[in-house]
């Protein structure tokens, strides 16, 4: 009995076991500990390796994803080998070819977590025999497991960049947004598709609780990146708010719950993947909706109002920032939307 190994095959197993049902089924807690550090070191350095480059920087969520999916399963075949190493008699070859080597431990091992079944190897009798039944369990719970999310997270990012398509459809920046939606001196038909965006937005938040490999999902197209979507979709909101005096607003209910959905996704991200920026966003361009008739406050009620949401605004940014963009406005555009 070697005892180093089988004490190590039984952390490696540990470690793995955790770390996968702590990803895939504790949806209030995140990535697990090894993935979550996993995750956020390899997107580091695809950011530096592609930062100008959002072609390459797509391909991060589903690198990092196959990444965390081979860690797991390197994780439980490893271990296994390790617990069946502790022995050096546990296993039978059933051909009678001679001594077992590290290479039939591993053989072994995979086809018994992946149920291959097929035979050539084979477990002394007793318990032995039980530990290769909890392998093949093992393999048969991180199989489903991992197809599963696989799926779920696949729905998710559909459902992501669904989400940014919706809020690009209604303008490019929130000075776009407001002037559309006033018709005739009033904002009119705001209720519809402000409920819908927050629709999809609370699923959304909830998605990247549950899924946290989602904040690395790096869209190249700019009208399918979520975080762009969320800063023009917060800009208009405050020019709802903050911008346009109180009898010309939209419905308060509307625009307040619009902004506690933000508010909330912020807080979800906040939680692992965002820091606020060192500086506040530049601010929506009240200018521009006043020439277009709009009635607004005066420029220094407007900026004081934006004083207020600094901390909030500096969030924003920090999640634009974190996905490799540039603030999105109608004096600029964002050098990694164009093809490269």
């Amino acid at each position: 009995m070697n005892a180093v190994y089988l004490a190590l095959g039984i952390v490696l197993l540990a470690v793995a076991v955790v770390d996968l049902l702590w990803t895939t089924l504790w949806v209030e807690g995140g990535a697990g500990p090894l993935t979550s550090r996993l995750m956020a070191r390899a997107w580091r350095a695809l950011r530096r390796i592609g930062a100008q480059n959002s072609r390459l920087l797509s391909l991060s969520g589903p690198l990092l994803f196959v990444i965390t999916l081979a860690l797991w399963i390197a994780l439980l075949w490893v271990g296994w080998t390790l617990v069946f190493a502790g022995a050096e008699t546990v296993l039978v070859d059933t051909l009678g070819r001679g001594t077992i080597s590290w290479s039939d431990r591993l053989y072994f091992t995979g086809y018994t977590i992946f149920t291959l079944g097929i035979g050539d190897f084979a477990p002394k009798a007793g318990r032995w025999q039980l530990v290769t039944i909890l392998a093949t369990g093992s393999g048969l719970l991180f199989v489903t497991l991992i197809v599963t999310y696989t799926l779920s997270v696949l729905d998710a990012v559909t459902q992501k960049r669904a989400f940014a398509s919706s809020v690009s459809g209604f303008g490019t920046h929130g000075e776009e947004i407001v002037r559309t939606s006033w018709t005739d001196g009033e904002f009119r038909g705001l209720e519809l598709p402000l409920h819908s965006v927050v629709t999809q937005l609370a699923v959304l938040t909830e998605n990247h609780k549950a899924y946290p490999i989602l904040h690395y999902f790096h869209s190249g197209q700019p009208d399918q990146a979520p975080t762009k979507s969320i800063a023009i979709f917060d800009d208009a909101l405050t020019l709802y708010r903050f911008g346009v005096p109180q009898r010309a607003r939209p419905s308060a209910l509307v625009v307040t719950n619009a902004r506690s959905s933000v508010e909330n996704y912020l807080e979800t991200l906040r939680e692992g993947f965002v820091v606020p920026a060192d500086r506040s966003p530049p601010p929506p361009a009240l200018p521009a909706i006043r020439e277009a008739g709009i009635p607004t406050v005066s420029d220094e009620a407007f900026e004081s109002a934006l004083d207020e949401l600094e901390t909030r605004r500096r969030l924003l940014y920090g999640l634009v920032e974190s996905d490799a963009r540039e603030w999105p406005s109608s004096e600029s555009d964002d050098p990694l939307d164009a093809d490269e």
